[in-house]
């Protein structure tokens, strides 16, 4: 009988999978690795060889996370790569989250801060026609919609459906504030909207969230019946968390973000609950109206790896405009840029 069981686990373990994290010294790197080598994103049971990239004028903070995950014995973690080498570090990897970017500076212009991740990102999606065949990447770095559009512009092997940007972070402030208002736990509220842009322009839609109580689900907005406040300062706390934790913390978000990172690559990798859908930054296929070739927030649900939007949702004209705008601004940037790329290039896309 022993000898049956020990045939059986041995033939269950699992193959390990390399997750990359560039950027990876900095605030979000920092709490997204230790939660990754613990099992929190990709499940208890996949094992994990994690792929760490830092610019080469932190080569040895990046030795010192690597000896702190060492150092942690974590059981899942089956071996580190910490490298400054972009190609080294996307070899045969199978999830590529991207912290790393050019943040923008007192002073700096949009344009010289896009042109800065161009460059960033077109490195960075050359390197990752090395990785493993149906790579999933998740972008953060900001701007992360058209960080994300640049990416699947210059690294044509990687699906358009595998590129991904990061907008849990902010489906997650809304479902905590939702929570926070009726004075419940986060976890009984489900299928709040994130549209859009990762940005001021973002718009979080409760219209079709709702709360599990001893009644069963129940909408959000009759359960607050105030749409003075769903519509106005709901909408412009999560819009401008990010800020506030700035103003209060002196930095940026990196625990929550790390965690939103988390979350998203474990539903799109594991699946979401039947049910409930959550948002993602994932190119537009033209759904709700919003125009093919931008990188746009939805709603979408995640079966077997893979992400779908979803469908035939009611859509007021409050909301319409609010997505509109959002999607203005999306190509506002996308426009700009593409205005930052040699005209060959453009022309070649």
């Amino acid at each position: 009988m022993l000898i049956i069981r020990y045939v059986w686990s041995f033939l269950n373990v699992k193959e390990p999978l390399r997750v990359l994290v560039t950027g990876a010294v900095g605030h979000i790197g920092y709490a997204l690795v230790p939660m990754i080598a613990r099992g929190l994103m990709l499940g208890p049971d996949q094992p994990i060889i994690l792929h760490i990239l830092d610019i080469q004028s932190a080569r040895e903070p990046l030795n010192g996370v690597k000896m702190e995950l060492t150092d942690a014995a974590f059981p899942l973690l089956k071996g580190i790569v910490a490298t400054t080498d972009v190609v080294e570090a996307c070899k045969g990897v199978n999830i590529a989250i991207m912290l790393g970017g050019f943040p923008r500076e007192q002073g700096m212009e949009r344009k010289d801060v896009m042109s800065k991740n161009i460059l960033i990102y077109k490195t960075q999606a050359s390197a990752l026609e090395h990785a493993a065949e149906n790579c999933k990447v998740l972008v953060v770095a900001n701007p992360a919609n058209t960080n994300a559009l640049i990416l699947k512009e210059f690294a044509p092997s990687i699906p358009k459906k595998n590129i991904t940007c990061l907008t849990r972070l902010d489906h997650n402030r809304a479902l905590g504030q939702i929570a926070r208002r009726l004075n419940i736990h986060v976890s009984d509220v489900k299928n709040v909207i994130i549209w859009g842009n990762h940005s001021s322009t973002q718009y979080p839609d409760v219209n079709h969230a709702t709360v599990t109580t001893s009644l069963g689900q129940q909408p959000v907005r009759e359960l607050i019946a105030d749409d003075n406040w769903l519509n106005g300062e709901f909408i412009t706390t999560v819009q401008q968390r990010g800020a506030t934790i700035i103003k209060a913390r002196k930095r940026s978000s990196a625990l929550s973000a790390a965690s939103a990172a988390c979350d998203h690559i474990h539903d799109w990798v594991l699946g979401t609950p039947k049910g409930t859908w959550v948002s993602m930054g994932v190119y537009s296929d033209g759904s709700y109206g919003i125009d093919p070739g931008l990188v746009y927030s939805f709603p979408v649900t995640c079966d077997k790896g893979e992400w779908k939007i979803v469908q035939g949702l009611k859509i007021d004209e409050f909301s319409r405009a609010k997505m509109d705008a959002t999607a203005k601004e999306l190509y506002e940037e996308k426009e700009l840029a593409y205005s930052c790329l040699d005209p060959q290039q453009t022309q070649a896309l």
